[in-house]
Order: structure tokens, then sequence, then C-alpha cells
């Protein structure tokens, strides 16, 4: 038997968090991975959800946590080159299609803003088939955090899936998307 870590630990959290959601048919999962890169020593875990009844406006969110080496090697070893490494990387992935329209993008830009906040780093990015008569789009649109989240916060991560959650609402009742 082994001690689990904080990226174990942070992830049966959030995992717990989202199953039981998905048990109250407040969300749907729709996918999970969670990969061991032994080359690396690396752990990357995620969990991709959608909303019930989004088949008219197809959106869905995907919660990443990825710990590197060098943050199990500060949870393990008690060195101060690594106190402030310990934790894990959360990254948060959204996913929308709508028909091409450059409105679009501001209006998305600050249903995020507004739920998220000024400070965090907010990105689009956009795939489109060019030969296709049909105009629409997918629209990813990522979240992304200055710094490692670490067992103090496990609060904060699973409060977190509640801002997704709204956020999946918000994209999906927005009109101007829709149209």
């Amino acid at each position: 038997m082994f001690d689990p870590t904080a990226f174990d630990n942070m992830k049966v959290v959030i995992e717990g968090a989202l199953y039981d959601m998905d048990i109250s048919g407040e969300i749907i999962i729709i996918d999970r991975n969670d990969i061991m890169n032994m080359a690396k020593l690396s752990r990357r875990f995620d969990i991709c959800f959608t909303l019930p009844n989004s088949e008219r406006i197809p959106v869905s969110a995907k919660i990443e946590m990825e710990a590197h080496l060098i943050n199990l090697a500060a949870e393990l070893l008690t060195v101060p080159q690594t106190e402030n490494e310990g934790g894990c990387q959360v990254r948060l992935q959204f996913f929308i299609e709508h028909a091409e329209n450059k409105e679009n993008y501001p209006t998305i830009q600050k249903i995020f803003m507004d739920i998220w906040g000024e400070t965090r780093k907010i990105n689009q990015s956009v795939q489109y088939h060019p030969l296709s008569n049909e105009k629409k789009i997918k629209n990813s649109i990522t979240v992304e955090f200055d710094r490692l989240i670490s067992e103090e916060q496990l609060d904060d991560l699973v409060e977190m899936t509640d801002f997704m959650i709204t956020t999946l609402k918000q994209l999906q009742s927005c009109k101007s998307i829709i149209n």
C-alpha cells in the first residue's frame, strides 16, 4: 500500500463531486482519462461533462489536472529547491459549436470574464472545415490559473465545478450564439 499524493487526493475529490452531480442528473459525464507518463514521471487526469438536454446547443466542459516529477518530488522530499512546487496544474476547457460569426467571440469572452474574473487567462481557439458548406465552427475556450493548486484548495476545486456548470448554462442560453 502507498501513501496517496496530493494529486491522487485532489483527483478523487473532484471525480467524486462530478460523479455525484452525474448521479443526481445535474450533468452527464461523457469522457474520463487517467494517464501516467512513465517516461517523464508525470500524471494527467481529465474528466469531461455536459448538461442534460444539450443537443440543441452542443456545449461541454473538461477539467484537467496535471502533476510533473517536480511536483511529486516536492511532496516526497523536503529540500529547499522544491518547497513551492507541491500540487498540480489545473486547466479548464469549454467546447461549443456555433455559427461562424465574429460577434460571438467578444460575447463569449464577456461571459467568461464575468464568471471567472479579469485575472484569469482565457483563450479561444477555433476549428472549422474550410471546404464545408455548413458554416459551423468548434470553439474551444481555455481557462488557466497562474499557480499550482494544492490540497489546501480542495474546497475551491469542488466549488469550481459550480462555476463550470454556470458557464455551460450561460453559453447554452446566450441568444446571440444560438442564432
